[in-house]
Formats: C-alpha cells, sequence, structure tokens
C-alpha cells in the first residue's frame, strides 16, 4: 500500500483563457509555502510534478524544505485541449467539466487512463503536484466516479489516495475552494 499526496497547484498568475502556461500569483505563492509547511512533517519523500510553470513553482517550497529535486512527469500534467484559441480553449474547458468521461472522446480517455497510470507506478509515497481535471481523473478512477468534476480541490489543497493491488483508492480529498475558470 503505497499512499499518494495529490497537491492541485497555488493559485495561478492567469487562467486558462487568457495564457497557456501562467506561473503562480503572489496569492499562488504563498499558498504553495503553507503547503509545504503542512507537508513537512511527512517527509522527506519523492516529489513528481506536471511540468507546467504552476505546479514546479508550488512545489518548489516543499522541494527546498526536504533538499531533494522535484521529477516532472507529463502524464500528471493539464488535459489537452482539442482548442488551438486560448478563449476557445476555456469555453472548451468549461464544458468538459460537467461531462462525464464515457460520453468523451477516445484520446481524453486515454489521457484519463495516464494519469492513473502515472500514479500507480509510483512504488513509494509520494507527493504529486498536478491540476484540477487530473486530480479529479484519479478519484474519479479510485471512487467509480464517471464525471469528469466531482469535486473542486481549493489551490494548494491535498488528496490523498493510495496504491493497493493496482488499483487507487481514496482516503481523503483536497479542501474545496473557489475555482477561478475564467
Amino acid at each position: 500500500m503505497t499512499k499518494l499526496y495529490l497537491v492541485r497547484h497555488g493559485k495561478a498568475a492567469a487562467a486558462w483563457d487568457t495564457d497557456y502556461n501562467p506561473g503562480l500569483d503572489d496569492t499562488g505563492h504563498a499558498e504553495a509555502e503553507k503547503t509545504a509547511h503542512i507537508l513537512a512533517p511527512l517527509g522527506p519523500l519523492e516529489i513528481v510534478s506536471s511540468p507546467l510553470a504552476r505546479t514546479r513553482q508550488t512545489a518548489t517550497p516543499l522541494a527546498d524544505l526536504w533538499g531533494v529535486s522535484i521529477k516532472i512527469e507529463k502524464r500528471v500534467g493539464e488535459i489537452p485541449s482539442p482548442e488551438k484559441g486560448l478563449r476557445e480553449r476555456g469555453k472548451w474547458l468549461i464544458d468538459l467539466m460537467g461531462q462525464e468521461w464515457s460520453t468523451l472522446p477516445q484520446d481524453l480517455h486515454m489521457w484519463r487512463m495516464d494519469v492513473v497510470e502515472a500514479l500507480l507506478a509510483l512504488d513509494r509515497e509520494t507527493v504529486v503536484f498536478s491540476h484540477l481535471i487530473a486530480i479529479n481523473a484519479a478519484v474519479g478512477a479510485a471512487t467509480g466516479d464517471d464525471r469528469v468534476v466531482s469535486f473542486r480541490p481549493g489551490n494548494a489543497s491535498v488528496t490523498v489516495l493510495e496504491e493497493k493491488n493496482g488499483t487507487l483508492g481514496l482516503i481523503q480529498r483536497g479542501s474545496q475552494g473557489e475555482t477561478e475558470l475564467l
């Protein structure tokens, strides 16, 4: 049994419809520091992050406290958008959040499977810095919930899963917050 601590990135400096890869704003940096101090007594543990700036910046304070490096894992990154323009991308995301995985195209099923497989491949207690939809994909797989979004983890919140016998189980959802989408 392996515990996995999934941390949603801190508050980004820009929304999905204005920037493809924003870093954190001042609030997001403060959230990252707070979460690092909350998680500090657990480690040092392995740290894995999505390659995007906001997740790497959220992971950095904890990595610094523990004196460990951050391993980048693209499979826990943000869901790929078929939309090329930022405005269309924001609209697509809002629509997606109200859907169920079973109604979505095959490429999104594969992305969800990649998220789950990346988590199942972790063989020790790990802190994973990721995104709202990816965390929901993992929680949905753990609970059998087909909704794309079954809860809205707040920025820098911690959701705890466990890997047991090749499957994910939910221990605790992260605190929910008001998620700014656009």
